[in-house]
């Protein structure tokens, strides 16, 4: 409804995994560390689309991949995730829940990178907020933070070995759609470290 040039987005390389699946995924390693394998089914509602906006709108074009897709991911330390990515609701709404022992905790969404975490015990009418972030430069904060440890030759975040694992577990979840089995993931990664609470993008990087 909103791109102009939209077919590439529904082309094997994109779909709704690869192109909302690194947000979540990242979330979710962040979270429970590396995933050791996933299951997955997906569907695909039309097989062509008709562009809705800009100079090429009434065009058609081909979809060849699923559009609605539901994966477990299976995490190496014992959790399991379910992940819904779909380009077929028109309600936007993304919910990332961690589900524990003794409550829930409600994540903000990691596609706009703020937003507080919240906490919700069974007794609890509404979420109670546990976390506010430290201050943020939205889709800049990656980069800015990886220039900082560049400039202070120590690791940055946005780690290769972090976007390989995330790229498998993506690629996993497309071929478990095909073969309906669970598929393993053979890579690994370790948990970044939080960043600080004093982590002020407006200072000077040195």
């Amino acid at each position: 409804m909103w791109h102009p040039n939209p077919a590439f987005l529904f082309q094997l390389g994109a779909g709704p995994v690869f192109d909302l699946g690194p947000y979540y995924l990242t979330a979710l390693i962040q979270t429970f560390g590396p995933a050791s394998r996933v299951a997955a089914t997906g569907s695909t509602a039309r097989t062509r689309r008709t562009i809705a906006t800009g100079p090429r709108a009434g065009e058609e074009f081909d979809v060849t991949v699923p559009t609605h897709v539901s994966a477990s991911v299976q995490f190496a330390s014992g959790q399991s995730a379910t992940l819904v990515l779909t380009f077929e609701s028109p309600i936007q709404r993304t919910v990332l829940e961690i589900t524990g022992t003794e409550a829930t905790m409600v994540f903000p969404d990691p596609n706009t990178f703020d937003g507080a975490v919240a906490i919700q015990h069974p007794t609890d009418d509404v979420p109670r907020v546990a976390a506010e972030p430290p201050a943020l430069s939205s889709r800049g904060t990656g980069v800015l933070e990886m220039a900082r440890a560049i400039r202070a030759d120590r690791p940055h975040r946005a780690r290769g070995d972090l976007a390989f694992h995330v790229l498998e577990i993506m690629t996993r979840i497309g071929q478990a759609v095909t073969t309906t089995a669970y598929a393993p993931i053979t890579s690994t990664v370790r948990r970044a470290a939080l960043l600080p609470p004093d982590w002020d993008p407006g200072a000077r990087t040195l």
